[in-house]
């Protein structure tokens, strides 16, 4: 698989990445542990070389799959996680914390669950209203100065935080949602990103699994999939967007290729420094989206696919308002 630079950093990962959330948590039942482990090291042997993750992910659960699994090729990948949040005895977020010494004592536990003796990117799950983003930005700078950490990244950061964030310690990647279906970034964020030599990580690249075609109106959801509270994931709200899916399935059966795969290969044609981490629990659909990183898009194509989304407005909000209310602007 084709390689990419996450801005000026000097960090390289495979043009598409791993998103390994939904093998622990979010979308269901966890995935059996060896299958999981399984599904990670095939998409190692495909090419994959980022992988991402996060203490929030079970919670801890995830972060101890992924270093399982990557134990025997450590030295060949880029491994992302994520800090920011307590939790309470029951596993659930009882609040943001990014104090300094709280981010010390999460590189610590998560640098023992990973199995490493250091975290290749690592980013700040969300902004905390309560901690001034140069003393978060401080902590992560010691914490590099100490060899524990690489590279410091943001979560749905907004550009003035980015801004101030990035005067303290260079930041390298950005990660928030950006996706055929949520196309926001575009406003404020990728010309800040350009300018600042900083690379995007968009999380939900698929639209959560929508653009795939695999999701109806008649769809229901596990119990602990959390699409059960999106907006956008309501019944009426994917009946409404299911005209964006049928446009891009013709776009796609033209190109021959997949839905899945037209979505990632519009977003890698977007900027260089754009690297998607689409997640999956199941092996096809991980080659469907390894394959994305072969399929090219012509200028042609770029601008039918414009055409096509700007005659279709998306319904649904991306969060519901408690989780929006995190979303730093």
């Amino acid at each position: 698989m084709q390689k990419r630079g996450l801005g000026n950093s000097g960090l390289e990962v495979s043009a598409i990445g791993l998103g390994c959330m939904g093998l622990s948590y979010g979308y269901g039942p966890a995935t059996d542990t060896q299958e999981a482990i399984k599904l990670i090291r095939t998409a190692f042997a495909r090419g994959v070389t980022f992988f991402d993750t996060a203490e929030a992910y079970g919670p801890y659960k995830n972060e101890e799959l992924v270093g399982e699994a990557l134990a025997p090729f450590r030295d060949q990948v880029v491994i992302a996680t994520k800090f920011g949040f307590e939790f309470d005895s029951n596993g659930g977020q009882s609040g943001m914390n990014s104090r300094p010494e709280h981010i010390q004592e999460v590189a610590e536990a998560a640098l023992k669950r990973l199995k490493t003796d250091r975290i290749d990117l690592f980013y700040q799950h969300r902004v905390d209203p309560n901690v001034p983003i140069e003393d978060v930005a401080g902590a992560v700078k010691e914490l590099i100065q100490q060899g524990k950490v690489k590279h410091f990244g943001l979560s749905e950061a907004g550009v003035q935080t980015l801004r101030r964030a990035h005067a303290i310690q260079p930041v390298t990647a950005l990660q928030s949602e950006y996706s055929l279906w949520w196309r926001e970034p575009e406003k404020e964020l990728l010309p800040t990103l350009e300018e600042l030599g900083i690379g995007f990580v968009p999380f939900s690249p698929l639209g959560k699994g929508f653009l795939t075609g695999a999701i109806s109106e008649s769809t229901t959801f596990d119990s602990k999939d959390f699409r059960n509270i999106v907006p956008r994931f309501t019944p009426e709200a994917r009946k409404a967007n299911q005209a964006l899916v049928d446009l891009l399935g013709e776009i796609a059966a033209r190109k021959q290729v997949t839905r899945a795969q037209l979505a990632l290969a519009w977003l890698l044609a977007r900027k260089p420094w754009i690297v998607p981490i689409p997640g999956t629990t199941k092996p096809h659909r991980l080659d469907e989206n390894v394959g994305a990183a072969a399929v090219e898009l012509t200028p042609d194509e770029l601008r039918d696919i414009e055409g096509a989304l700007s005659k279709i407005p998306v319904q649904g909000e991306r969060y519901p308002p408690h989780l929006q209310a995190r979303v730093d602007r």
